[in-house]
C-alpha cells in the first residue's frame, strides 16, 4: 500500500505490507520536497515523477491519498489540489486501486481520535509499526498514516497487528 500526505512544497509518503494474518511492516518512507522559486508546473511535474518512480519501484497494490480538507485560505487549497490531481494522475496510470481517506479519518483510525496532533499521529504510527521512532519527518509519517489506515480499512485491527483472527 503507498499512502501519500500531497503537498506541492513537501509531499510525504508511505509504503506498508500487511495485513489478512501478517505484521504490518513499513516498507520505505520519506518526502518529497519541491523549490518554492520553480514554477507550478515544474513542481506539478517533480510529484509526478517522484510518485511514478515509487509505484514503479515497490508495485503497491492500492494508492491511498489524503483527501482534501476544508481550509481558510483557498488558495492553498487550490495549489494542494493540484498536487493531489497529479498524485491520482499516476495512480490511474499505473492502473492501481485508489482511495480517498480525509484527515480526519486518518487520525481517528491511527489513534482513535479525529482531532490528533501530528505528534499523536506519529506516536501511533510508531506502536502499530513497532518501529524504535516516529518516521521523520511528520509529511512521512502522515504518508505512513495514510497507507495504514487503508489497509486497516481493508483488514481487521487485530490482524493488522498479527494479532489472532
Amino acid at each position: 500500500m503507498l499512502g501519500i500526505d500531497p503537498g506541492t512544497a513537501t509531499l510525504g509518503y508511505g509504503v506498508v505490507t500487511g495485513g489478512a494474518g501478517t505484521q504490518a511492516r513499513l516498507v520505505e518512507c520519506g518526502v518529497v520536497r519541491t523549490k518554492p522559486k520553480e514554477t507550478l508546473a515544474c513542481r506539478l511535474a517533480i510529484i509526478y515523477d517522484a510518485v511514478t518512480a515509487l509505484i514503479e519501484r515497490h508495485h503497491p497494490d492500492a494508492l491511498a491519498v489524503e483527501g482534501i480538507f476544508h481550509g481558510k485560505n483557498a488558495r492553498s487549497a487550490l495549489i494542494l489540489g493540484h498536487a493531489r490531481g497529479v498524485v491520482l494522475l499516476a495512480g490511474e496510470r499505473a492502473g492501481l486501486p485508489i482511495a480517498e481517506i480525509s484527515p480526519a479519518e486518518v487520525k481517528r483510525a491511527t489513534t482513535g481520535m479525529g482531532a490528533a496532533t501530528k505528534q499523536q499521529v506519529g506516536t501511533m504510527v510508531t506502536r502499530l509499526l513497532r518501529l524504535v521512532e516516529p518516521p521523520s519527518p511528520a509529511d512521512a509519517a502522515d504518508g505512513v498514516a495514510i497507507a495504514l489506515t487503508q489497509l486497516m480499512r481493508l483488514t481487521p485491527r487485530a490482524r493488522l497487528a498479527g494479532g489472532a483472527r
